[in-house]
C-alpha cells in the first residue's frame, strides 16, 4: 500500500509541474508588420529580419493600442506566444 501511495504521489507531482507556467518571458523588438483584429494575430519583424507571429490577449498591457502601432517600432513581451505587453519602442 505504501508503494502504491508513493507512486501515486510522485506521478501527481510530476503532472502538476508539467502544467505549471514556466514564467519565461520573450521580448521581441522591431516593426509591427501586421495586426489582425479578428484573430488577434500580431506579426513583429525583428531587427534581424525574422518574423515573430504572436497572439494578443485581452489582458495584455497596451492591447487597445495595438492597431495604432502597425508600421511603428514596438517592444512586445510574450509567454508561449501569448502577448503580455505591447508598447511603442
Amino acid at each position: 500500500m505504501k508503494k502504491a501511495f508513493a507512486t501515486l504521489a510522485i506521478v501527481s507531482l510530476a503532472l502538476g509541474s508539467a502544467y505549471a507556467g514556466c514564467g519565461k518571458v520573450v521580448t521581441n523588438e522591431g516593426k509591427l508588420k501586421s495586426f489582425d483584429a479578428a484573430t488577434k494575430a500580431v506579426v513583429v519583424e525583428g531587427k534581424d529580419g525574422k518574423e515573430a507571429k504572436l497572439t494578443l490577449t485581452p489582458s495584455a498591457k497596451g492591447a487597445s493600442d495595438a492597431e495604432k502601432l502597425v508600421g511603428k517600432d514596438v517592444k512586445v513581451d510574450s509567454e508561449h506566444g501569448k502577448i503580455t505587453s505591447i508598447a511603442k519602442a
